[in-house]
């Protein structure tokens, strides 16, 4: 468990979108940038590329970005995994090919006091589901299937969840329309707080402490950036 929960809780807030963070050109260099860099993982099982900005990667890019950012955000500071090379990380591109399941990017250090989340899509095709329902323990990925909790990977397995809400039965349409991916039950006392459709350009930002997923409706792949921060 975080140990300034209550400092983290004061500056949490609903998620958000800022349209147009990024022009045409800076999207453009953005998706270059996805391709230009070296390879960190390539899950199969989970149908995933990932890739971490290192911080030898596009530095007037990296300045763009985190001078926006800063706009947004106040005082803060990044909070990514280093690259497997050891080197300081802006985020991680995901190219996603199946939904991502349940979890939350909570990071393991409960000294740090964690903050915003942001998620720039570089594709049209996406959508992000974030729960109105937080989290204050590790990352974690949450399913109640046997195989799911089983596997092994950067985030905890874990069912807890399960009884740290209501337990009231997840809403039958919306599963139907956003989450069919993930079993209903995995879902049991979740509230939606926002399904964001990507769109070129934007930026969607929430806190680290927000329970969320992709939404089942990917039809062929979608591209992201994603960073994580801790305030100052």
């Amino acid at each position: 468990m975080h140990k300034f929960i209550e400092t983290i809780k004061k500056n949490e807030s609903e998620p958000f979108v800022i349209e147009n963070f990024i022009n045409t050109n800076e999207i453009k260099l953005f998706q270059e940038l996805y391709r230009d860099l070296p390879l960190e993982i390539n899950n199969t099982r989970q149908k995933i590329i990932k890739k971490k900005w290192s911080e030898n990667f596009y530095p007037e890019l990296q300045k763009i970005y985190y001078n926006k950012l800063k706009l947004i955000l106040d005082n803060f500071e990044m909070d990514n995994p280093k690259t497997k090379n050891g080197l300081a990380s802006l985020g991680l591109f995901q190219e996603s090919f199946m939904p991502v399941s349940l979890h939350v990017d909570t990071g393991f250090d409960f000294e740090k006091i964690i903050y915003k989340q942001t998620l720039l899509p570089l594709s049209n095709e996406g959508e992000t589901i974030i729960f109105k329902n937080r989290f204050y323990g590790c990352s974690t990925t949450f399913s109640i299937n046997e195989k799911e909790l089983a596997a092994k990977g950067y985030n905890k397995r874990s069912s807890e969840h399960i009884n740290l809400y209501s337990g009231k039965k997840f809403d039958d349409k919306m599963h139907k329309k956003y989450l069919n991916h993930e079993e209903i039950d995995n879902l049991k006392g979740l509230e939606i707080d926002l399904v964001y459709k990507w769109r070129l350009g934007d930026l969607l930002v929430f806190d680290r402490t927000n329970l969320h997923c992709a939404s089942s409706n990917l039809k062929n792949k979608k591209l992201g950036f994603t960073s994580s921060t801790v305030k100052l």
